[in-house]
Parts: C-alpha cells; sequence; structure tokens
C-alpha cells in the first residue's frame, strides 16, 4: 500500500496476508515438514484471496480516499493531505498494525518518498525511509527489492551488483546496454526520478441513466420513445462491460410530483434494445401520466454476466422467443411463477423431476430415461385385481376397463437411504396397461404386500 504525505512525496506499502503457514515455492512439503514438524497446507484459493485483497482495501478507505492494488498480496495508498488526521504518519502505522493484527491478519509496512522505494521497504526489510534521501533506506536492500524479473536478479548477482546501492553507484550506460530499460527505470522509479503513480480501483460501474424533459409528455409513444432513448444508453454501457440485465426498474415522474415504476424482470440476461422494448410495452400502457412526465430514469437493478456470443449464419431465434415469452408472462403473474420441470437423478417416478422457476437453466444432457414414461403421474389409486399380473377387467375412478395389452414388468426398488411412507409397502413391479376403452395406463403390483394400483396415463 503506498501512502503520500503532505510536506514530501513519501509512498507506503503494505504487505498483508492472512495469518498462516505456507510452502517456500522451492521446496516440497515432505523437506518443510522436516523443519516444521507441525506444518499444515490446504489448497490454494485464489478467488477468495482476491476477495479478501479487494475486502481489506475498501477497509483501508478510512485512512485515505486513494487506495489500489499492489500486486496479489498487498495495497497501495496515497496519504497526501491524510496523515495529520492521524496526529502523523507514526500513529497512522501504528493504528494499521494494530487494527489487522486485532483481526488476525499479519502486516508487513512501508513508508518512503516513492512508490517503489515503500514496496521494497514492505517486501524486503519493514521500515520508514528518510524524507528526501531513499537510498539511505534502500541501499543495503537486495536488487529483488527494484521489481525486477528473476532472471535479471539472477545476472546482476552473478555480476556481483547484489544491493541497490551497487546498482546506483554503477555506470548507467553498461546497465541500460545489458539489461535494456526495464533495469534504469525501476530504479528510478524508486530514487523518485521518474514518477509511478497511484491508480485506485474504479467504483463499481452503475447501471443507470436518466432524462429530463423540457416539456411534460403523456401519450404512449412519446413515453416509448423517450424509453428506446435510455434503452440505447443503457445497454451500450452492459455491452461494453460484458453484461446483460435481469431486472430493470423504469421511474416515471409527473409534474405533479408523483412517480410511477414499472418493474420488467427478464428470463434471461439481455443487452438488446428492440427486445427490452417490447417487453416494456404492456407496463407502460398502464401508467397514469397525470398532467404529465417530465423526468424519466432507467435502472439496472440486477445485472448478471453476458459473455460475447459467436453469431452464425445459420439463424436460430427458438430460445430466445421461449425468453421473451416467459418474460411476458412472468410479468402479468410473476416470473417465479412461471415454472417448469429439470431431471433430478432418482429411479423413483415421483422423485425424477423437480419443479423449478422456468428462469434457472436446465442442466446440461436434459432428460435421459430407459424406459417410457406417463406423461401424468399422480399418487397411487388402489384398483382392485388378483394375482401378479394385470387384471384381465377392472374399475377406475367409477370406469369399468378391459385390458387389451400389456407391457411388463418393471421392478423398482425404493431408495433405502430415504424415509418415504409412499415406499413402505417394499418393491413395485411396474406395467404398461392399454385397454380398450383407448386409456394407456401405468399400474403397479406390490408382492410384499399384494395390491394393484394406477399411478400414471400416457398420451
Amino acid at each position: 500500500m503506498t501512502l503520500k504525505t503532505d510536506n514530501a512525496n513519501r509512498l507506503y506499502c503494505l504487505n498483508a496476508r492472512a495469518d498462516r503457514q505456507g510452502l517456500h515455492r522451492g521446496m516440497s512439503y515432505s523437506d518443510a515438514r522436516a523443519f516444521c514438524p507441525d506444518l499444515q497446507s490446504a489448497p490454494a484459493d485464489l478467488l477468495a484471496d482476491t476477495r479478501f485483497l479487494h475486502t481489506l482495501r475498501r477497509w483501508a478507505v478510512r485512512y485515505c480516499p486513494w487506495v489500489g492494488i499492489e500486486g496479489d498480496d498487498g495495497l497501495v495508498l496515497d496519504i497526501t493531505g491524510s496523515a495529520h488526521l492521524f496526529a502523523g504518519e507514526d500513529r497512522m502505522l501504528a493504528d494499521i498494525r494494530q487494527r489487522l493484527m486485532r483481526a488476525g491478519i499479519s502486516v508487513r509496512l512501508g513508508l518512503a518518498d516513492t512508490r517503489g522505494a515503500a514496496w521494497a521497504l514492505s517486501h524486503h526489510g519493514e521500515g520508514v525511509g528518510e524524507p528526501g534521501n531513499p537510498l539511505a533506506a534502500l541501499a543495503n536492500l537486495p536488487v529483488a527489492a527494484l521489481r525486477l524479473e528473476q532472471g535479471t536478479v539472477t545476472a546482476l548477482q552473478r555480476l556481483g551488483l547484489r544491493t541497490i546501492g551497487n546498482i546506483e553507484e554503477t555506470e548507467r550506460a553498461p546497465l541500460a546496454r545489458r539489461f535494456g530499460p526495464a533495469l534504469l527505470r525501476r530504479l528510478d522509479q524508486a530514487m523518485g526520478r521518474q514518477p509511478e503513480e497511484v491508480s485506485p480501483l474504479a467504483d463499481p460501474v452503475h447501471y443507470g441513466v436518466r432524462m429530463t424533459l423540457p416539456e411534460p409528455i403523456g401519450l404512449v409513444d412519446d413515453v416509448t420513445g423517450v424509453t428506446e432513448r435510455l434503452l440505447e444508453r443503457l445497454c451500450a454501457k452492459l455491452i461494453r462491460n460484458e453484461a446483460g440485465v435481469r431486472i430493470l426498474n423504469l421511474t416515471l415522474y409527473r409534474v405533479d410530483q408523483g412517480a410511477h415504476t414499472v418493474e420488467l424482470r427478464l428470463a434471461r440476461p439481455l443487452c438488446d434494445v428492440q427486445r427490452i422494448l417490447s417487453l416494456f410495452a404492456r407496463g407502460i400502457s398502464e401508467v397514469d401520466a397525470g398532467f404529465g412526465i417530465d423526468q424519466m430514469r432507467l435502472e439496472a437493478v440486477e445485472v448478471a454476466h453476458l459473455p460475447p456470443e459467436q453469431v452464425s449464419h445459420v439463424s436460430s431465434d427458438h430460445q430466445n422467443q421461449l425468453d421473451d415469452l416467459i418474460s411476458r408472462i412472468g410479468t402479468r403473474i410473476g416470473l417465479e411463477n412461471v415454472q417448469r420441470f429439470l431431471p433430478v437423478e432418482s429411479h423413483i417416478p415421483e422423485r425424477a423431476f423437480a419443479i423449478v422457476p422456468a428462469v434457472l437453466k436446465s442442466q446440461p444432457g436434459g432428460w435421459a430415461v430407459e424406459r417410457p414414461r406417463p406423461v401424468r403421474l399422480f399418487p397411487p389409486e388402489p384398483i382392485v385385481g388378483q394375482g401378479n399380473l394385470p387384471p384381465d377387467s377392472f374399475r377406475w375412478r367409477r370406469m369399468p376397463f378391459t385390458t387389451a395389452r400389456r407391457t411388463g414388468p418393471e421392478r423398482i426398488a425404493p431408495e433405502w437411504w430415504l424415509d418415504d411412507d409412499n415406499w413402505c409397502a417394499g418393491i413395485r413391479d411396474y406395467w404398461k396397461v392399454e385397454t380398450w376403452q383407448g386409456r394407456r395406463l401405468w399400474l403397479f403390483y406390490t408382492p410384499q404386500n399384494p395390491g394393484w394400483y394406477v399411478q400414471g396415463e400416457f398420451a
């Protein structure tokens, strides 16, 4: 983390990490255990480390507004105009260290005139550099403190240039010919001869646009036209950030200080102006404009990542039309009330599917069944029958049926690891029965507790 004071361009670098043990990159785990028998290891979670570092960055804003990320394990702060709020640099460093230690985080702090010098101190010799004289603090540090590539560091050491002070005393022309401009640039940045700015992280993108109208409007066509212009600006921002909107709020402000909000929930993330505009048509038509609308605001409440898609010369708009239909129905009855079936890994008929909102993505592979299943499935309904073969005639739902053809049996055993009262009778032998009356039923027989039941009907 790099900080800057009021009187001089002093930079401060903080290198923080979770208070845990790890392995050196060049040492095997067994060798490390020989030195540290209590050593424990865990798989690295790079995503969690990144989230932790960004959380720490937000916390560091309490010391100054100019906070950026330094590599993958540190922060850089510019404290120009902020140090006096904590009674000086020493008090600020002490406060940072104390708070982080209470949170269980080990930290190494470096404060200097330049960003490069502050980084060197935090990584290779924690301390505070003398104002106006960065060489005094860096002279005895290794050349790796200049943020050089490993190959360059090794070559410098072979030439006997092991410290930053050795490089500073060496002629610049031979170093430039041998190692290129990168070495001298890093050296000049550390010594303050070449500027190096601190770039704080940008604030999250705000997906909201508004328009103030010179004259109030009230016609549906006028409101639709302004909505289209707002969508063009919003979708352009979404496309630049490879994002799509899931929930939109269109707020219409009237001249009498009233406001009306039209909410649009989409079945899938979109950034297409015309498709979104057509879905807004019903909500806009129901707006009461009153004495006129003089301001409109469009905000993307929920945004999802939407990577670029490969465009094919073969037009395939079936999925888009289905998603638009789900969105239209969802605006009337609620998007969560539009549901569909998804397959579940279970051989039990009533557990082989789940009813979920239609906006959820389907599982890859789709439905895969080895035997046909009825299109209608209901709780088992008992019928009268004898023996282990489907009865030749029976009554179901007060209607007589005569068996014309029967196919089976298909034996299904209960899932013993689940407690289900519906399967307490044990295994079931399922039969597909075609009747002379034209009904195709799904019957099963329970051998342990003899009985016949109807559970489904085929198309």
